[in-house]
């Protein structure tokens, strides 16, 4: 027997952390975990399964059919065209076997090089059109990755389309090889790589059928937790995938509930912003642009990257803002918590998949409501808006006020008819600093995304007279004139839940001595007696921060990251918390700018004169290294007045005099257009246009009601 054999070569950057097989509690846990996720529909029938293959089948048969109509029509001859091909591909979770119930199929189009992205768009929109079956049909031609999206049958598709420089496209087309992307443009590359990441990733996995059941387990624990939306900054489904991907490869053997318990311990403690990886990158000199921040300088200021194992690797997470990824890094360790308690006996797995109490968790809120008249168009808009959300959390976490700022995935219609019938609405939840005596003033924050919805409207040619956006300020107690009771009641069962995500919360040590904890300390010797070399781009990582930072460079650096110990967390916070006291007097008054012909003022006076407690009791803003600032933001009411006429408004505007400290916050001028470099652009998400100041091409709609809070 050779060493090869005594030793084998495992998938990763790095060697497995432990290869112990399950142990019989193992194997029970992971029975109950499948018994758990069976009552939220994370499970097909045989009968549901037989209709989206039978749906797939039919999409097939139209492809083929008009990709032989078009080579006609282009003078090829008849014998050929019988024979030119094409076909449909799957990617994204119903290729990765983990779609739930009346999800959606991600699907592409293959089409040989006499077909085009025009005859895609034109001559096949139109056959789809034609069909009984078709539903809610809608393209996006304009999108960063050109799609058709529609209903049929019953099951929702979209449809991608790629050209490969084939005369044409066999049954047996393997995508994965890295010769087809030659002389291809970039939409179609973008269009390939869905396909290709996701096969990727099941080659990477040393047993997919665990894989599998810990990456169901995983997403819906973050759709329940509000952490599922790559447009909103959080993680979409290939970058979970990718995640759930890389605890495998540390732990081969692990059963699915170990996988799952692992999967929490080892991001609960990644030293982010080091990179995912789940192979070494490929050397290939196609010339298509990749993640690699010593040659992009882009690449160096993304929070949180997952990078995607199929050429043209891709950072999959750029989306990631400093909120999101705050609040992400919480629930990995809520997670970690909850799973511990499991396999200790004092749980149950559903308790792992209780949902946020979102609309509890804040004293404030803002609402963004996006209307329209016609049904068509409020699809396209409501699709838009969504997209460019980012842009206000983005927006309102800049604010040197706001602490933090959560936005919820979930979107919600309206109330009741007097709202009218094409309407959506986001909420966005806001956590203040700590301050005294201050005006904050959200206006221009606020104006400067509307300009940004209404420009990118106009720029593709979206824009209708009936589209319009609205934001808010509420206060929780408000939240009942947008929301029923069922969901403004959601998650309040289980108090402990939303209360656990604080920078005081007890975590579970790497050393916990219960089953789930068991390998952690040969984990860690074993990791002690090892040091990998950095890869090409950036190293991964293991579980524990020792191991972690071991497995990224091989020695211990403990400046970029968060200790997450119980008792250096609390003693942490004592420190921020004293240097951030406001201990001089008031602060400055910060003027209130004016927008429109009206404008309210949102007078927040304090209604808790309680000064002895400094601690925090919600998760609030980062700092520049991910780690969490203890700031509190006293309870407060809100007086709303509404100057009518223009000497009102003159008053209202009228600042008194203040110290030296004062902050301008009028609204600025428009920036100068920012140079926007080609490679970057070329990275945006597939329903993405470049963000940049640019003369509107419709007519903005003002603010008519500016948002001024005094915090006191």
């Amino acid at each position: 027997m050779t060493s090869q054999d005594n030793n084998p070569k495992y998938p990763g950057i790095t060697s497995p952390i432990a290869l112990l097989d399950p142990k019989p509690l193992d194997l029970e846990l992971s029975k109950s975990l499948q018994a758990a996720l069976e009552p939220h529909g994370v499970f097909e029938s045989e009968a549901e399964l037989g209709h989206r293959l039978e749906v797939l089948s039919k999409i097939n048969c139209l492809v083929k059919a008009w990709i032989k109509d078009v080579s006609m029509e282009k003078n090829m001859p008849s014998n050929m065209a019988e024979n030119v091909g094409g076909k449909i591909f799957t990617f994204g979770s119903y290729r990765l076997g983990v779609h739930t119930k009346g999800a959606d199929i991600d699907t592409l189009c293959v089409a040989p090089r006499n077909v085009n992205r025009t005859d895609f768009f034109g001559s096949f929109y139109e056959l789809l059109k034609e069909q009984p079956e078709t539903k809610d049909l809608r393209a996006v031609e304009e999108a960063f990755v050109p799609v058709i999206k529609m209903s049929f049958d019953g099951i929702e598709l979209d449809m991608l389309f790629a050209r490969l420089a084939y005369p044409s496209i066999p049954e047996d087309q393997d995508l994965r090889d890295e010769s087809i992307l030659k002389n291809l443009d970039q939409k179609c590359v973008r269009s390939l790589n869905g396909c290709r990441v996701t096969d990727e990733i099941l080659r990477l996995v040393p047993n997919v059928e665990s894989f599998r059941m810990a990456l169901r387990a995983v997403k819906l624990w973050a759709k329940k937790r509000g952490i599922y939306s790559n447009a909103l900054g959080f993680l979409g489904g290939v970058s979970w995938a990718m995640l759930v991907a890389r605890a495998c490869q540390l732990y081969p053997k692990a059963a699915p509930a170990t996988l799952v318990q692992k999967f929490f311990m080892v991001f609960s403690q990644w030293p982010w912003p080091q990179p995912v990886l789940l192979k070494q990158p490929d050397e290939c000199n196609l010339q298509f642009p990749v993640w690699d921040p010593r040659v992009n300088p882009s690449d160096r200021f993304h929070l949180m990257p997952i990078i995607t194992p199929a050429y043209p690797h891709q950072n999959s997470t750029f989306n990631v803002t400093v909120s999101t990824r705050y609040i992400m890094s919480e629930e990995f360790k809520e997670g970690l918590t909850v799973t511990g308690e499991i396999f200790e006996g004092k749980a149950a797995w559903e308790r792992l998949f209780d949902p946020i109490p979102f609309f509890t968790k804040y004293k404030h809120y803002m609402v963004l409501v996006a209307k329209s008249d016609e049904e068509d168009h409020h699809l396209e808009w409501i699709g838009l808006v969504e997209s460019k959300i980012r842009i206000l959390v983005g927006n309102l976490e800049r604010n040197p006020f706001i602490g933090l700022a959560h936005v919820t995935p979930d979107s919600y219609g309206p109330m009741d008819e007097s709202e009218g019938t094409f309407v959506k609405k986001w909420f966005i939840g806001l956590d203040f600093k700590k301050v005294e005596n201050m005006n904050v003033d959200l206006t221009y924050d606020i104006q400067s995304f509307s300009n940004t919805i209404y420009n990118q409207a106009g720029k593709i040619g979206m824009w209708k007279q009936d589209m319009k956006i609205e934001v808010k300020h509420v206060k929780r107690k408000q939240l009942d004139q947008y929301l029923p009771q069922s969901v403004l009641q959601r998650g309040r069962k289980k108090d402990n839940i939303g209360k656990s995500i604080t920078p005081n919360s007890k975590r579970l040590s790497t050393d916990t001595a219960h089953p789930a904890m068991a390998h952690s300390k040969s984990d860690s010797e074993l990791l002690k007696k090892k040091t990998y070399a950095a890869p090409a781009v950036a190293m991964d990582s293991g579980t524990n921060s020792d191991e972690v930072r071991t497995l990224v460079d091989g020695k211990q650096d403990t400046e970029k990251t968060c200790d997450t110990g119980a008792e250096q967390a609390e003693e942490t916070q004592q420190k921020q918390v004293t240097e951030h006291v406001h201990a001089n007097g008031p602060e400055p008054v910060v003027e209130m700018g004016k927008i429109g012909d009206s404008v309210i003022e949102v007078d927040v006076s304090e209604s808790s004169n309680d000064s002895t407690s400094v601690i925090a009791k919600r998760p609030l803003s980062p700092d520049h290294n991910g780690c969490s600032l203890p700031k509190k933001i006293k309870e407060v009411d809100i007086e709303v007045k509404d100057s009518g006429d223009s000497e009102a408004r003159e008053s209202n505007s009228v600042v008194k005099p203040a110290s030296p400290m004062q902050i301008d916050r009028t609204p600025a001028p428009t920036p100068p257009i920012r140079a926007v470099d080609k490679m970057h652009m070329q990275r945006l998400p597939s329903n993405e246009l470049p963000d940049m100041h640019s003369p509107s091409p419709v007519a903005v709609n003002p603010i008519k009601k500016s948002i001024n809070m005094r915090l006191k």
